[in-house]
């Protein structure tokens, strides 16, 4: 097992002034940070791959998708848009170690039609990131798909329609992941819904239902932890929180209010839960 912190806490973009806490993240007992990727530049992650292998610490990173670059688009230059960009982030991941890219890269962040997905949109989908599979595989990044809670896209809100998205595509570098967060709001049963991805599982998000303190708000902290060990997991466990500190990812992320003490304390009380739920755990 593998313990991380996504560094969207702190800033939506790493750069040097962020080394410090990379070091300290490291003091702290963490394995790694999840990089968020969001203006990509090679050159630049390059140089924070390197601060990170000289720290000691390894990475995943997140990414999203905007409405220029929709996987689901009926536009074809759209879609055209869409791999490209998601072949400049798997550049930046492999410059920057990072072994897997995830998020919601299957559609457009907070982009709806007003209905449900469709057929078409779901073959796009498996179409581009098909595409974009083979070249991770080249670089050795794994995408892995990430569902979201209903406010956030249509696409894919369960981890019933991410596993089975994934099964279908049936790419050994395109996967799932499960995000606590949005489990919360969507799923009737934490331990049908792990089930139902544990084929195509690589990575997860340990994130309070109020994206606080993980062990401070209201998720099924102990039904998570089970269900996650009795699927046999065996990869990242990433805390993914957001505070006030960055106004216009704190607008995004529609956090309005301070729900915890400081980013240090979240940080280190938060790896101390998924420590102590997870090893003290047969």
């Amino acid at each position: 097992m593998k313990y991380g912190m996504n560094l969207l806490l702190w800033t939506s973009g790493v750069t040097q002034e962020h080394f410090p806490l990379l070091q300290s993240l490291k003091e702290w007992g963490f394995d790694g940070v999840e990089l968020p990727m969001f203006d990509l530049d090679v050159s630049h992650y390059a140089s924070i791959g390197a601060e990170l292998k000289k720290t000691g610490l390894e990475s995943t990173a997140v990414t999203v998708c905007s409405p220029e670059h929709n996987p689901i688009s009926p536009d074809a230059a759209i879609r055209t848009a869409a791999l490209t960009r998601l072949k400049l982030a798997i550049d930046c991941c492999a410059a920057a170690g990072s072994t897997h890219l995830c998020g919601p890269i299957h559609s457009a962040l907070g982009e709806f039609s007003g209905t449900g997905r469709t057929a078409d949109e779901w073959n796009r989908a498996k179409d581009i990131l098909s595409q974009a599979g083979d070249y991770a595989k080249e670089q050795g990044v794994t995408l892995v798909v990430e569902y979201l809670n209903r406010f956030e896209c249509y696409f894919l809100n369960s981890a019933a329609d991410a596993g089975l998205f994934c099964r279908e595509l049936g790419h050994s570098h395109v996967k799932t992941m499960y995000d606590t967060f949005h489990a919360n709001i969507e799923e009737k049963s934490i331990t049908q819904a792990v089930k139902a991805c544990a084929d195509q599982l690589v990575h997860v998000h340990i994130s309070e239902n109020d994206r606080s303190t993980p062990g401070d708000g209201g998720v099924n902290w102990d039904e998570s932890f089970r269900a996650l060990k009795n699927a046999n997991y065996d990869g990242w466990l990433t805390i993914e929180a957001f505070g006030l500190a960055l106004p216009e990812l704190a607008a995004a992320t529609r956090v309005w209010r301070r729900m915890f003490p400081s980013e240090e304390y979240l940080a280190k009380n938060g790896l101390q839960f998924m420590k102590s739920s997870w090893e003290g755990r047969s």
